[in-house]
């Protein structure tokens, strides 16, 4: 997991990420601080997105306040037992990195929106299609026919 910047509303707002092993996104949230409130907030909505299971690693930046959220966590989860372990090492966490990167590419240079509302919905739809690219998404056709019909699938069951 870690966190990028983006303009919103001509103010600088943290996109918190946190994908798996395999690159695949599992959460994210926009906040207007980088504090440890809005580090467990991210955590705990990532965890609980997940539900299935509980994280094994945690990796993330040297930022102080990622080691005392892992920290209540893990304490809440089961006091003597230290469930999940949390990495600080610059070079594992390269892969989140490369991906804000990209992300930001496709915001454009100047990566910047009106409204928290605008920057919430197209950052939600911009994740989609992502996933969808990578492949991680299960029961499609490849190829872009596939990708087409599984998008009118997905919107005919939200209408």
């Amino acid at each position: 997991m870690d966190e990028t910047y983006i303009r919103v509303g001509g103010k600088w707002r943290y996109l918190w990420r946190a994908i798996d092993a395999n690159g695949q996104m599992v959460d994210f949230r926009l906040t207007a601080r980088r504090d440890a409130k809005a580090a467990r907030a991210f955590l705990n909505k990532a965890i609980e997105r997940v539900r299935l299971h509980r994280p094994v690693t945690i990796c993330t930046d040297k930022a102080h306040t990622y080691r005392c959220v892992i920290r209540e966590i893990n304490h809440r989860y089961d006091p003597h037992f230290d469930g999940i372990r949390h990495i600080d090492r610059k070079w594992r966490n390269n892969l989140i990195e490369s991906d804000h990167a990209a992300m930001k590419r496709l915001l454009g240079y100047r990566q910047s929106f009106r409204s928290l509302r605008s920057a919430k919905a197209t950052l939600s739809g911009t994740e989609t299609i992502r996933t969808i690219k990578r492949g991680h998404i299960h029961h499609k056709e490849p190829g872009v026919r596939g990708e087409l019909e599984f998008i009118s699938r997905l919107f005919e069951a939200a209408a």
